[in-house]
């Protein structure tokens, strides 16, 4: 990739938009410098890679006409156009810095512009409100690059990870995609899919039951790639930590791959099976394994920072808020440990084995426990009982919350809805069979799996019933800005609100 620099300012002419006046006369204004303070960039984990851009149609580009009494001006115009990922929409809000000197506000259609004189290529910086940026070469004038079509996507409406959030809440809160829906593509897996798909940047990453780990496309379904380690087995989702997927299975590895190509970049062998799913902080790994332990591994140093030993099988992913790091066992106790050096904050007990994820919201610990066929909450501050409700069976399923209420499934196939700060029942809807896989909440309403092979959609607010999708078993959904994925035993299905 070209750099940036000085130079570039003296290979530019900034092609500012026409001033229309009664008499349709025009000023054109060419200039070395460029106006307007440089964008800030936060610092992040690995940058993901700027991605391929396609050309953009050439009505979209056209440059603003000049009027006759105006020579135009030398070298090629620039034309780039700035879309969302996910939608295809223009992002209005997007600033264009071309070169080192030169930025720009898009215009309609989400177009910033720009003249090229001489450069062989050009550094070009887009950013927006709310999306992650990017940052790629541009051949020149020579090249007959002069217009180009940069995707950018919104980073509140990825799913990143397992729970969607470090606190494990299970709730979307940006992505406002609600029913009716109409089907757009559907794929096959061939073997189970127990836990979600994670959503990222026009792909979803899925690992089924015998540890494959699949990128789908979201636009179409197809598989942009695939990596099937020896001998796999998996019961968890993976995570994206920039430009890498983290993968955790039942062979005890934590297997880091490219995410954009699946290629293998490097594996640490923990030599205990693990089902915790990744939740990656500051790029620290945490998570718990069958022998008992939980850990805390560094993705960047490839060295563990911390183990604490619980005596007690592990099958929970960790929650994450600021410091805290929330996490159960199969002896029924909840841990908050300290995120920088493991140190136990509180423990507390619940009635059975926590085989779940706790959710945190708002200060509070949400503890589903399966033989203790019971949810409990926690003070997150201190680790005394809020409240305990039982349900008819096991409590498998991963609460849900959104605002003041959490969701949550249980084996007698019963959804409830829970005041969160008291505990009591709200509503309770039915689904015809067990619910193991986790409750998720997207635009308030609340979806669940059932063995009855069914995803139920439930308005938060009413208990009443507005989505009934005919696959189903474990996990229900995720997705995207655009379009959620429901996921049936070995089958995904890609599906986007009805015209």
């Amino acid at each position: 990739m070209a750099r940036g620099g000085g130079a570039w300012g003296r290979q530019l002419l900034v092609a500012l938009p026409l001033v229309l006046a009664a008499a349709a006369a025009a000023l054109l204004v060419a200039g070395c410098g460029g106006s307007g303070s440089r964008p800030s960039a936060s610092a992040a984990p690995p940058t993901a890679p700027a991605g391929p851009a396609t050309t953009m149609p050439a009505a979209a580009a056209a440059a603003p006409a000049a009027t006759a009494s105006v020579a135009p001006p030398a070298g090629v115009l620039v034309a780039i156009q700035v879309v969302d990922g996910d939608t295809g929409q223009p992002v209005l809000t997007a600033r264009v810095r071309f070169g080192a000197d030169v930025l720009r506000r898009a215009g309609a259609r989400g177009v910033a512009t720009a003249r090229v004189l001489e450069a062989a290529a050009l550094r070009v910086t887009v950013t927006a409100p709310g999306y992650r940026r990017r940052v790629l070469a541009l051949a020149g004038a020579a090249a007959g690059e002069s217009s180009r079509r940069i995707v950018l996507y919104r980073r509140a409406t990825q799913w990143p990870m397992y729970g969607v959030n470090p606190a494990r809440t299970q709730a979307q809160e940006a992505i406002r995609l609600r029913p009716p829906f109409r089907q757009v593509w559907s794929q096959g897996l061939g073997s189970m899919l127990e836990f979600p798909a994670v959503v990222y940047e026009g792909a979803a990453f899925i690992i089924t039951f015998d540890g494959a780990v699949h990128a789908l496309s979201m636009k179409d379904g197809r598989e942009l790639w695939r990596y099937s380690p020896p001998d796999g087995k998996s019961a968890s989702s993976p995570a994206v930590w920039g430009d890498l997927l983290v993968v955790h299975d039942m062979r005890g590895k934590v297997t880091l791959l490219d995410r954009a190509t699946g290629a293998f970049r490097w594996v640490h062998d923990f030599g205990s099976p693990i089902e915790s799913s990744p939740v990656v902080v500051g790029g620290v790994d945490l998570f718990g394994a069958w022998d008992g332990r939980i850990v805390a591994l560094d993705l960047r140093s490839r060295a563990v920072r911390w183990t604490v030993a619980t005596g007690a099988k592990v099958t929970a992913s960790a929650a994450v808020v600021g410091d805290d790091v929330v996490i159960g066992d199969y002896d029924g106790r909840v841990r908050v440990l300290s995120l920088a050096t493991g140190a136990v904050r509180w423990t507390a007990t619940v009635n059975g084995r926590v085989y779940g994820t706790p959710a945190v919201a708002a200060g509070r610990v949400f503890v589903p426990s399966s033989s203790g066929a019971t949810l409990t909450a926690f003070d997150l501050a201190d680790g005394h009982r809020l409240w305990q409700r039982r349900a008819g069976s096991y409590v498998y399923s991963a609460p849900a919350v959104w605002g003041d209420r959490v969701v949550f499934g249980s084996y007698d196939g019963q959804l409830r809805c829970l005041d969160a700060a008291t505990g009591e029942t709200v509503w309770s809807v039915g689904l015809g069979g067990p619910i193991s896989g986790a409750v998720v909440a997207i635009a308030g309403i609340a979806y669940a799996g059932s063995f009855a092979h069914r995803i139920l959609g439930v308005e938060i607010a009413t208990g009443a019933t507005v989505f009934d999708f005919p696959h189903g078993e474990y996990v229900p959904v995720s997705g995207n800005g655009a379009r959620l994925l429901l996921h049936g035993f070995s089958r995904i299905f890609a599906v986007e609100p009805a015209p």
